[in-house]
């Protein structure tokens, strides 16, 4: 007979947990990934029942800032035709893009803190995060937010007024004077020249 053998190979897997605002999702590394979201508001800490509520508000700003900005563009139509009150509207706009984009930064920042601050604390028993995508991403977002609220408010300029007392004549009028009025130089000139010689 035969001696058997036998070898048994175990697999070996790598998992990782994701916590967000929202839900927790565990992966592993042959591509599965499973997502619970949170079951109860209640039980959340602090920190990120705040961070959710900035984080919404910093939705709903983007979102009306977008629609206010269109009403102010100047190749739009919609609302007033005037010039100042197209820049008052984009003016506004812009500000909301700014204040979405604190928010923003402010929800995302916090979050990160408070990661870091229980990675790096001895004492802390729970599991412990790194920084992820999401926060990378978020940060991104929010500084895009507010270089374009930025640039929108620097964007709207006022109309210049000319002060009492002094007119200002428009130069570009003089561009469209009809030929028939205009200096003829070739009769001219020829005409002076014989004068001089």
């Amino acid at each position: 007979a035969l001696p058997i053998s036998s070898t048994a190979t175990a697999v070996i897997t790598a998992n990782w947990i994701f916590e967000g605002l929202w839900m927790n999702c565990a992966a592993t590394a042959l591509g599965s990934v499973q997502c619970k979201k949170f079951s109860s508001i209640f039980i959340l800490p602090s920190h990120v029942q705040a961070c959710r509520a900035l984080m919404i508000i910093a939705i709903i700003f983007g979102l009306l800032a977008c629609v206010i900005s269109l009403f102010g563009l100047r190749c739009t139509k919609v609302g007033s035709s005037d010039i100042n009150t197209k820049g008052k509207i984009a003016l506004s706009g812009g500000i909301i893009f700014i204040f979405g984009g604190l928010s923003s930064l402010v929800a995302v920042s916090w979050y990160a803190a408070i990661i870091t601050k229980q990675f790096y604390d001895p004492l802390y028993g729970g599991l412990k995060y790194e920084l992820g995508d999401a926060l990378y991403l978020g940060w991104a977002g929010s500084i895009l937010l507010i270089l374009g609220g930025a640039f929108l408010t620097c964007s709207c300029k006022r109309e210049k007024k000319t002060p009492a007392g002094r007119y200002q004549y428009d130069y570009s009028a003089t561009k469209n004077v009809p030929s028939d009025f205009k200096h003829k130089q070739g009769s001219d000139t020829a005409g002076s020249s014989k004068a001089y010689v």
